[in-house]
């Protein structure tokens, strides 16, 4: 029996509905685990805040549809002395629908380390591999080609190559990728699968309900039991409300993401918090970015988002990559104002755009529910130790550069100099005393605000995603992760979910 999706116009009426297991987050994780439960028959029902996109609803100005696939408009930050944008999704498939597509086991010394030093016992890479196996046998997961890198990847690739660095292409869940660098806006040919057209669409097969426009405001509970989730029927775009609504459910999972669950949990009468660990720990990817200009033309608009990577440098700290995105959002990096920053706009076809998403395994912050919203209030301070590992991640790419052939690189770094010309000047990086408030990053890879320990006085969640004071409430985004995954965070997330989905399916 086929489920269905509801979309806000549907909603004339309050809902009141019962079933198995609800889910509220509709992204990798939690799409994981909608099919798995409706596959092994269990009546589900799956929420999301956002509204489904088709490719009609992309829009390629980087301004426009930040301000409708993201919370926010696209303008969340940290703060507490330390001011970096932090990007989450509000549309069905979460941050699939809108990041690059990357997909990349975390190595084995990183989930050793969280064995040791969280008390897990069955999170290793052998553990998970079958896992990680599933999830991209399911998506056809698969390394970049070359002939849709376009010479922005390639030349990363060369330039590793001089230098002695190892690369490779990036595995990524998309079939037929023409290389047109939208993955940012919607990719408007299909090819990337995101999770609503992939694992959604596979859950509705098997029955369950895909509600959207829905905003779950508290997780029902009493004693050790979940018994359902309540909220508000929310417009699109607008947050406009209607109708209310309740789920009840055997079981809750919670996939709203790194920051919007703790945020639940704490409006939920702080609940599964005798930890006192939900919304603390908060930890990124803070991303470091230089811009190397070459002489021959790069066509940077053509070719994968994200499609050429080095995993080198991972015992280091930072993990290094190729990257696009609309010339609106890059060019905040860019100096000059008036004429001197349309000469730089003007440079973006002879340029490529290389970054470094660093551990910070050192650097912490907290996720706190702002009074009278939902939206949460994020305070993180970055670690004097981790600056050091981004200034020493921005002069591994300008050796990179140079070696492919740049002429010069702009690396958007406060007291140094707007651009560089050579490996001498670019040395600066890793020898001058940088501090965090220099650089200029963005960090979208969100952990551990719910993290996983195997003592329930340190954590919130078990091994299964369960939450430790509860029976039958789980948590499966990436604030279980209990510290950084050293790689892209979605393929872990989306393999520990598909773990948690056969004890969930159980306890249903």
């Amino acid at each position: 029996m086929s489920g269905e999706i509801r979309v806000f116009a549907q909603y004339d009426r309050d809902i009141h509905e019962a079933c198995d297991v609800v889910i509220v987050g509709s992204g990798p994780a939690g799409a994981v685990v909608a099919h798995e439960a409706a596959a092994a028959g269990k009546d589900v029902v799956l929420i999301e805040e956002g509204p489904p996109f088709t490719p009609e609803d992309f829009v390629l100005e980087g301004s426009v549809s930040m301000a409708r696939t993201m919370r926010e408009g696209g303008l969340r930050t940290t703060r507490g002395g330390f001011f970096m944008p932090t990007m989450q999704a509000i549309a069905l498939g979460g941050g699939s629908l809108v990041n690059s597509a990357i997909c990349v086991r975390s190595p084995d010394f990183t989930l050793d380390a969280w064995c040791e030093e969280f008390a897990l016992q069955r999170t290793t890479r052998a553990e998970l591999d079958p896992h990680y196996q599933a999830v991209e046998d399911f998506l056809g997961i698969a390394p970049t080609p070359d002939d849709v890198q376009g010479p922005r990847n390639l030349l990363f690739r060369d330039g590793c190559t001089k230098m002695g660095f190892s690369s490779e292409p990036i595995a990524r869940n998309v079939r037929g990728c023409r290389g047109s660098g939208e993955c940012f806006t919607g990719c408007r040919s299909r090819a990337k699968q995101s999770v609503d057209i992939t694992y959604v669409p596979a859950a509705m097969r098997h029955g369950a309900r895909v509600l959207t426009s829905l905003q779950v405001q508290k997780v029902l509970a009493s004693g050790r039991r979940a018994s359902g989730v309540e909220g508000q029927v929310v417009r699109p775009f607008t947050g406009q409300t209607s109708h209310r609504f309740r789920i009840d459910a055997k079981v809750v999972v919670l996939a709203a993401g790194c920051m919007a669950t703790p945020v639940l949990l704490q409006k939920s009468d702080d609940l599964a918090n005798a930890s006192g660990a939900v919304g603390e720990n908060l930890q990124f990817h803070p991303g470091v970015a230089l811009m190397g200009v070459f002489l021959e033309r790069t066509h940077p608009q053509f070719g994968a988002t994200q499609g050429y990577q080095s995993l080198h440098f991972l015992r280091r700290g930072f993990k290094l990559e190729t990257l696009w995105a609309p010339p609106g959002v890059l060019a905040v990096r860019l100096p000059g104002f008036g004429f001197d920053l349309k000469q730089n706009l003007a440079r973006f076809p002879y340029a490529a755009i290389w970054d470094a998403i660093a551990s910070c395994n050192r650097s912490f912050g907290r996720v706190k529910a702002r009074r009278g919203t939902l939206d949460p209030a994020l305070t993180y301070a970055v670690h004097p130790d981790d600056v050091k590992i981004m200034g020493e991640a921005m002069w591994v790419l300008a050796q990179i550069f140079f070696a492919a052939g740049a002429t010069s690189v702009l690396p958007g770094v406060h007291r140094l100099p707007d651009e560089m010309h050579s490996l001498a000047e670019a040395e600066a990086l890793r020898t001058h005393d940088l501090r965090a408030s220099d650089l200029t990053c963005g960090g979208n890879h969100v952990f551990s605000t719910t993290r996983m320990h195997g003592d329930p006085s340190k954590g919130v969640v078990d091994e299964d995603g369960r939450c430790h004071d509860m029976d039958n409430l789980y948590v499966v985004d990436t604030g279980i992760l209990p510290r950084s995954p050293s790689v892209n965070p979605m393929l872990t997330v989306m393999a520990l979910a598909h773990r948690s989905a056969g004890e969930i399916t159980r306890r249903a």
